[in-house]
This record gives structure tokens, sequence and C-alpha cells, in this order.
């Protein structure tokens, strides 16, 4: 497996791998990562559908990507999906996935030609006040202090933020600023969280710092996730005849290594709560998605809080994970990331108006109308004197196809779900959907007393609790996950969130799906390259523009700087007077 870039590589078909026709694969559970290795094996790997068997514990496809309305409970969207124009693997594959709404044209056409038409951006990013605009106004209000810390981090060496939390390398003239405030509620970071994957994430989207603010450098999809993106991905599979096992709970894989060869021999898996086994050759891959954000997550009700369960459950994707990182160290350490889930979790919930008395304070905060089947929110819209860290927003409506007409679905999720909040004066994890309601309509400005009969008829709130959902922003060091394509594995990969590969920044689409891509191209031996991770950290024009915007456009000569500095600043700027180097920092404003 190599990385390319361009197009040179982009749409070329690879030849068919040698003895792909003797092989088989068996891929664990059925999330984004899994359903991308599928695909990549049946497009470029140009194996059998019948010779690929995808193993699902539960009765539906997709994971963490889902969406789902549930007989007496209501709709339930756990989380989102936030897309950027550079996901190369993503439009790589998407490119090939027909859509099942428009015929003869790809789930990338959809997508482009929506967000053209529509392109998202914010007209609110935050509220104060109970639903007043608190004029964050694109600024991202950072000292000059708390500038220089942002850039440090962004130049120190990855091996030197290994085990380090954000904490360790910021302080209040970061967190006290709107840069922190945008960064933390997009992104869904917390102050304790993986120094390093800060820093992976800022070279990622150095590209996009300007789009901060008001979300206009993200796209979205027509429908939720799980119909815009999982079941066209399904579909395609199963035109080439995959075999999806639903009730399949795979509990553990067995490997016999040594120090230069790693084979995985058999699958244990319960088959609708039966023990059974599938024998393994170095014919058969495997490709195992291992860990899971979504692991333990719990569903509440309009009238019930949802559970929170701490106790790892047997058979799920920690307790496989660490039966497999048991049997080699280069298979990773999963307790780094599932031992400490008050630090790790987060709750959402989905607001389903059932009539119009809501959203007129929709329309005041958003700017836009609900209904007119454009961007809303354009992203979430965060409650900055929230005592939860409460965030809303409204995707474009339907979000499902079946919605029915006149209803609004919001979703929202809380960082602090263990803070009471302002008018219930309860945790968010000891509220019962309706509650959760009446904590957000508060905040969106409704009267008190039409609050509570307003959350009990005029709404259904789903709420969901997830303890494990920020797990792989947890400090960590290289080793801690496995590589996709261990050193010496012979016929398996893993995949998804808790897998490494370098540059990409993970609670991403791309992520999932490049794990899938490479996995693949490495056990096949693809011969097309994988699309390289987009090189903005290596852009100069990128690095100038993503400085003077963290500043809210100020120059660097306005910097407040000792006499020795400003000293060496006048001396630098004389030496470029009247060359290209000068043309180009006067283009992109530094000076």
């Amino acid at each position: 497996m190599y990385y390319s870039s361009g197009n040179y590589e982009a749409f070329a078909r690879p030849k068919k791998p040698e003895g792909v026709d003797s092989k088989s694969a068996y891929l664990v559970g059925s999330g984004l990562a899994t359903l991308a290795a599928a695909c990549y094996l049946v497009r470029d790997g140009q194996m059998k559908g019948e010779n690929i068997h995808i193993l699902e514990k539960g009765d539906l496809p997709g994971g963490a990507c889902d969406g789902y309305k549930f007989e007496n409970l209501g709709y339930v969207m756990r989380g989102g999906r936030e897309m950027d124009n550079h996901f190369e693997v993503m439009w790589d594959l998407f490119r090939s996935i027909p859509s099942i709404e428009t015929e003869g044209v790809s789930v990338l056409d959809e997508y482009y030609w929506l967000n053209k038409a529509d392109p998202n951006y914010s007209l609110c990013r935050a509220t104060v006040n109970r639903g007043q605009d608190a004029h964050t106004d694109g600024k991202f209000g950072l000292s000059d202090k708390g500038a220089k810390e942002i850039l440090k981090l962004f130049f120190t060496p990855n091996e030197d933020l290994q085990n380090k939390r954000i904490t360790d390398i910021f302080d209040d003239e970061v967190f006290q600023s709107n840069f922190w405030l945008y960064w933390r509620t997009m992104f869904a970071f917390e102050n304790w969280h993986s120094a390093l994957e800060m820093k992976l994430y800022l070279q990622r989207y150095i590209h996009h710092i300007g789009g901060l603010p008001d979300f206009k450098a993200l796209r979205f999809t027509r429908y939720n996730q799980y119909e815009s993106m999982i079941l066209p991905m399904v579909k395609y599979l199963e035109g080439f005849g995959v075999q999806f096992h639903y009730g399949v709970q795979v509990t553990n894989v067995q490997f016999d290594c040594n120090k230069t060869r790693k084979l995985a021999t058999r699958i244990d898996v319960l088959r609708n709560g039966k023990a059974d086994a599938i024998p393994l050759t170095e014919n058969d891959l495997v490709f195992i998605t291992h860990g899971g954000c979504v692991e333990n997550s719990a569903t509440g009700s309009q009238d019930k809080p949802a559970p929170f369960h701490t106790q790892l459950r047997p058979g799920g994707g920690w307790d496989l994970w660490k039966k497999i990182a048991a049997q080699d160290p280069s298979f990773g350490h999963p307790e780094k990331f599932c031992s400490t889930p008050e630090q790790t979790n987060w709750m959402s919930a989905t607001v389903e108006t059932l009539d119009e008395r809501i959203l007129p304070y929709l329309k005041k905060i958003c700017k836009r109308d609900p209904f007119s089947g454009g961007v809303v929110t354009g992203g979430i819209v965060t409650v900055k004197d929230s005592s939860w860290l409460l965030s809303w927003t409204i995707n474009r409506q339907p979000q499902f196809r079946d919605q029915p007409k006149g209803h609004c679905l919001v979703w929202l999720y809380s960082l602090f779900t263990d803070k009471p909040g302002d008018f219930v004066k309860k945790p968010m994890r000891d509220c019962t959907g309706k509650e959760i309601c009446m904590e957000w309509l508060y905040h969106l400005g409704v009267p008190a007393d039409q609050i509570e009969d307003m959350a009990a008829h005029s709404a259904n709130t789903v709420p969901v609790m997830m303890p494990y959902i920020d797990a792989f922003f947890m400090p960590r060091a290289y080793g801690d996950r496995p590589a996709v394509v261990p050193q010496g594995a012979v016929n398996f990969a893993f995949l998804g969130q808790f897998a490494e590969t370098a540059r990409d920044t993970i609670f991403t689409t791309e992520y999932s799906m490049r794990t899938g891509m490479e996995a693949v191209y490495t056990l096949l031996n693809v011969d097309r390259g994988v699309p390289e991770v987009w090189g903005s950290v290596f852009d100069l024009r990128c690095l100038l523009e993503a400085t003077v915007k963290l500043r809210d456009g100020k120059k660097a000569t306005d910097m407040e700087l000792g006499w020795l500095e400003r000293m060496a600043l006048k001396m630098a700027l004389g030496k470029i007077q009247g060359t290209d180097l000068e043309k180009l920092l006067k283009a992109y404003e530094v000076i």
C-alpha cells in the first residue's frame, strides 16, 4: 500500500489482485469503516461478493452512523456527521456508490449538487441570556499570548505530546476565548483530552480555520447519516452479493503470533445466542472493528432518563479488543480509552416538534425558516451560558424521508452531563426527555410559565447516554492503538477510530473510511495509490491565512512584542522589501 496525490491515479482502475478469486473476507461489525472496506473489496479488490461476510451483532447496519424511528419511542439520532471538501477517501468511494434517491447519479454527485446550490453557513453561532445572540461575530477573541500557545502546539513534535492533556499546553488565555468555545463544541473536545489529538486536528484542518466561527467550511448530507450514507453503501454491496449476517456477535478472534508472523486462525461468535466458530486460513481475510464510541450507549424516552452504563458488557467492542490485545503487544492498549467513562461521556437528544409553538423561537435564533428545505442553523448553536454547555442544531428538513409534514427534528447535545441545569436544576444524565427539552426551551427564551406544557405536548424528546463517545480523545501514546495492518500480519487488519494511520484525525467519516481502504489495499496488494491526507499543513498560503484569521485579522506588525523582537521584525521586513515574499505576506495581510 502506498499514498498518492493529484489526479493521475484518482480515476485509474487497478488490475485484479493476484489470487483474489480464492480468498474470502470476514468483517466484524457493519459500521462505516467496515462498509467502506467491503466496498473497496468489491470495487478495487474485485473480490466475489458472495465471498464477503459482514458479521453484525445487531439487526441494523451502520454502527454509530444511525438514524431511525423506533415504535412507541420516536426518532433517534445519536450523533451527526460534518463533512469537508478534502475528505479524499470518502469522495473517492462515493463517486462509485449510486444514489438511492436519483437514478443515474452517484452519492458524490448528489452531495456536490446539494451543497453547491445550498452552501452551508451559520447566522448565529452562540446564544446567551435565554436566546439572545452572543455576538461572537466571527471573532476568535484570542490574546497574543493565547495565539502563541496555539502556534507552539502546532509546531511541537508529536513525540513530545504523547500522554499529555490539553491543559498541559493551554491556560485561560485560550480556554476563555471564543476560539475554545467554537472548538470544543464543534469537535466535542474536553480540557483534559489529548494534546496530540488537538494538534493533529489543528494541522489537518488548518485550511478551514477561517470557517470555524460560522461553519462555512462544513457540508452536510440531505437526510440523516443513515439514510444518506449507510443505506446507499448497503444497497451497493447487496448488488454484488455481499453477505450480511445479522444477530452474529463476534466474541473473540484467535491469533497465532510469533516475532515475524501473525495469523488470524479462528473467529469465535454467538449466532443468535449460540456459540460457534469460524476457522480461518491464510486466504481468509479478517477486518476487525475494535472498541467503539457508541458501545454501552443507552436510550431513554420522553418520560424516562437514559441509563448511564459504565460496566463494560461481555461481547461488546471493548471486551473484544481486550481479548485481542492480550494476545500480542502490537494489538494496542484498550484500557487507555475505556477506563474513565466520566471523562469520555456526553449525551445527545433528538427533539421532534409536534406543532408550531416552538418554531418562532427557532426562527428568531437561526434567522431562517426550518421548513425551507435548505440550510437552517448551518451547524450547532451553542448556549454559551449553559451549565450543561448545551448545543443544538437543525439540519435540512425533513431529516427522514417519512418525517411528518410540519414536524421539525432538532439534535442537541451537552458536554457536561454531571452539572445541574439552569432551569431543571438536575444533571442531564438524570433527566427525562421532557426535562431535557424544558432546559433547552428555557435557553431558547420560552416564557417560564409555558415551558413544561410545551415540552410535554409540543415536542417528543428522546435522550441517549454515550459513556465512551469521546474515548478516542483520551491522552495516548503511539502503540496504544494498533496499526491498520500490524507488522507481520498475514490475513487481518484493524478498522475504525481506534486503529492507527498517519496524519488523519479521528471522529470523522474520513478516518473510518481511510482505515477501510488502507486495510484492503494492503492485504490484497491493490496496485493503486490511497489518496494521501490533504496537504494544507504544508501549504504556506494556508498557514499564513490561518495565522491572520486566528488573530482576528490583526497583522504581525500589530502583535505585542518586546524591544528586541520589534527590532528583529523590522530588520526582517527590511530584507524582504521588494521581493515576492513581501508580496505574498501583503497578499495574505500578514503585514
